[in-house]
């Protein structure tokens, strides 16, 4: 009989509504499971590990982010998969750390939440969880149907390191505009065979080092000079740009001569687009060739919340800036198309 080990650390999904002050508060792991009997009838164990103080997905940390990356690593060899609940918030950032610290994953690891407490009437939480399990356990000819970090929301599944949330009122609380969904919860479990990476021969390489030291430029028409002076100098060695359409800046000489200043200083910039949907080109037009001479790295079509964990990654793994920048512009775990 297989074997999920189910990550609480917190979130809507284990909240209650407090009967005198009216606010969420959180609750431990066995009311939840008093709240969802159907677990019972799942046909496999069920091991829990839960954060002794749980957190709201607001307070996730690097340091929370090598925690379970640790408890990953402890109970690898005795589950058969993991699923991790998770406050909706920061999930996608949480997902995409993970798929870059659990390096030739071989086991699924599904994050998954809700967008109302599972105590609630109308609550999301326990479709959500129990299709995780599923999916978690899910096995073909013996091998795992989904060997990825991934999040499962409102019916669908998605690769960790693609999605965002956009929508804090809705139950399709996540979106993957640049990829396909994984697999779809209906009558059935459809899997995206093509879609779903497949481990290498090597075994877990697990990663809990990540440097925080990165900043975000988030360009606008009218940004001042001192704005941008303060970001590029500032003491991080790692900057992630979100930049207009397809890759594409103001071409200021003050603008391009601060970005060279910071390169040539050994500050990595990566340029993604403000956009969800599409990918960067440097170098297609004009306002972004000048990027791409100076040594910006394309962070192609990665999401905002993948480019700034796979810089935190890479930075704790490479001193020397154009590894970095080679690195950056290689898909590793699945988190972006070379276009």
């Amino acid at each position: 009989m297989c074997q999920i080990l189910i990550i609480y650390t917190g979130g809507t999904i284990g909240m209650v509504s407090d009967p005198k002050t009216k606010t969420l508060v959180p609750i431990n792991f066995e009311q939840i499971m008093e709240n969802v009997p159907e677990l019972e009838r799942l046909n496999c164990r069920i091991k829990v590990h839960s954060f002794e103080d749980i957190i709201d997905s607001s307070n996730m940390s690097p340091a929370i982010w090598s925690r379970l990356a640790g408890l990953i690593e402890k109970n690898y060899n005795d589950v058969d998969g993991f699923v991790i609940l998770h406050g909706s918030d920061t999930m996608a950032y949480s997902a995409s750390a993970l798929s870059f610290m659990l390096e030739n994953l071989d086991k699924p690891v599904i994050f998954t939440g809700s967008q109302l407490p599972i105590s609630a009437i109308r609550t999301d939480a326990k479709e959500n969880l129990m299709t995780a399990i599923e999916l978690a356990k899910a096995k073909k000819n013996d091998k795992v149907r989904v060997p990825e970090v991934c999040i499962y929301f409102d019916y669908k599944l998605f690769r960790g390191n693609r999605s965002f949330k956009y929508n804090s009122s809705k139950f399709e609380a996540f979106r993957s505009p640049n990829y396909p969904v994984l697999a779809e919860s209906g009558v059935h479990l459809r899997f995206s065979i093509n879609d779903i990476r497949q481990p290498g021969e090597q075994g877990l390489i697990v990663h809990k080092e990540l440097a925080s030291d990165v900043a975000v430029l988030k360009m606008f028409p009218g940004i001042s000079a001192k704005t941008v002076e303060t970001i590029v100098n500032s003491d991080v060695r790692g900057i992630v740009m979100e930049t207009f359409g397809a890759g594409n800046t103001t071409t200021d000489a003050w603008f391009i001569d601060l970005l060279k200043g910071a390169i040539d200083s050994g500050k990595v910039i990566v340029d993604i687009s403000q956009c969800k949907v599409g990918t960067v080109e440097l170098g297609r037009y004009e306002t972004s060739k000048l990027l791409k001479d100076i040594g910006v790295a394309n962070g192609y079509d990665m999401t905002f919340e993948a480019a700034i964990t796979k810089t935190m990654f890479l930075l704790s793994q490479h001193e020397d800036p154009k590894e970095v920048v080679k690195w950056m512009e290689t898909d590793l775990r699945g988190e972006l198309t070379v276009s």
